[in-house]
């Protein structure tokens, strides 16, 4: 199995169980600076509001999971340990490869 070229890091965070919204509130302020730091510095490339209100969906400019756990342990929410992250390495979506190695020969 062909795997895809790892060309981003998807993060889901959301709070840990057990942790009030006025705990991520009180930290909210650092958080949202050092967030548009790593967003100026390239690391963040978009982040997102869930849709459901339970946290926040970042992409990140990382090739594997460890770099991109590196980018987030440095916020303030990761620091206080107030929040859980589930990382997903994307990258180009492989049937698109087939259909222009296909589209090539013709």
């Amino acid at each position: 199995m062909v795997l895809p070229r790892i060309t981003e890091v998807m993060v889901i965070l959301t709070a840990k169980q057990g942790v009030t919204r006025q705990q991520i509130t009180a930290i909210m302020p650092s958080e949202i600076r050092e967030t548009v730091k790593l967003y100026l510095d390239g690391k963040i490339r978009q982040w997102y509001s869930r849709g459901d209100g339970n946290g926040a969906v970042f992409l990140i400019d990382a090739k594997t999971e460890d770099e991109a756990r590196a980018v987030m342990e440095t916020l303030p929410l990761s620091k206080e340990h107030l929040v859980d992250h589930a990382y997903i390495p994307v990258g180009p979506l492989m049937p698109l490869i087939g259909l222009m190695a296909a589209g090539a020969q013709q």
